[in-house]
């Protein structure tokens, strides 16, 4: 069976973790295409990925069996119109953000293959959370080879385009939430007398077993607090909550369609 290639308009960071993922997996990349407007970046991604191929026009990576559309999305409106005449009947675009609907994609496009899809950093590694949204018409053959492509990238599962967003903010930034802490933590472990291995070993194997007993154990959130009678930060907990509560909120509210 043919390769399909694959091109991407948008050549940051997503588009590096896709391609890394891939690449853990021994794929070929010779069939990529990459168009960002800024040479740098594609210089860069050249070195990471020798394989690739650049192009300077979105118009050529929109000629790809499988087109990414990895902007930010108050660009990709504008860039739709770009690669409408591009873009037939038989592409299949996958869109990477949030907020633009599979209604306002179809709008600018002959296609009727089009996904929308939220990806997790963690893909870089091949343990993505990645959820994906499927328009109704979308070709059931190339929807099943789609997905196996995807699943390179970890676990990707099919949901409602309503709910995008929720994975967004609940998935795919949550790791941000947390990695500047854990970063904090090794480091004042260091002052105590730790060397750096025992740091890490100490604060990944606390947190791969403290998720375990949160979600696994079948005691309560309120019973599994309970088993650490000392809080040091305790007293600072209500405050961090509203922060969450006011920042997040806030973002799905923005990042809603």
């Amino acid at each position: 069976m043919k390769t399909k290639s694959l091109g991407f308009i948008g050549g940051g960071r997503v588009t590096k973790i896709f391609l890394q993922a891939l690449s853990n997996k021994k794929i070929e990349l010779s069939s990529v295409l990459v168009f960002d407007t800024n040479s740098e970046v594609l210089t860069a991604l050249k070195k990471q990925f020798p394989q690739i191929k650049l192009t300077d026009s979105c118009k050529k990576a929109a000629k790809q069996d499988v087109v990414f559309i990895a902007l930010h999305p108050p660009v990709i409106m504008e860039t739709l119109e770009q690669i409408k005449e591009t873009v037939s009947e038989m592409t299949q675009i996958v869109s990477l953000a949030p907020k633009i609907s599979i209604e306002k994609i179809a709008s600018k496009l002959a296609t009727k293959n089009i996904a929308r899809m939220i990806p997790n950093a963690t893909s870089y590694i091949n343990e993505g959370f990645n959820p994906v949204s499927f328009s109704s018409q979308y070709n059931a053959v190339e929807k099943q080879s789609l997905l196996q492509t995807l699943g390179y990238l970890g676990h990707t599962f099919e949901i409602e385009e309503s709910k995008l967003e929720a994975y967004a903010i609940v998935s795919a930034m949550l790791p941000t939430y947390f990695w500047f802490q854990w970063k904090e933590l090794q480091s004042l472990s260091l002052e105590m007398g730790l060397d750096e291995p025992e740091s890490k070993n100490a604060i990944q194997q606390t947190l791969l077993a403290a998720i375990n007993l949160f979600y696994n154990s079948g005691l309560s959130s309120t019973e599994v607090i309970d088993l650490i009678p000392v809080k040091p930060i305790g007293e600072h907990e209500s405050q961090i909550s509203e922060i969450f509560r006011t920042k997040l909120m806030g973002l799905f509210q923005k990042i809603k369609p």
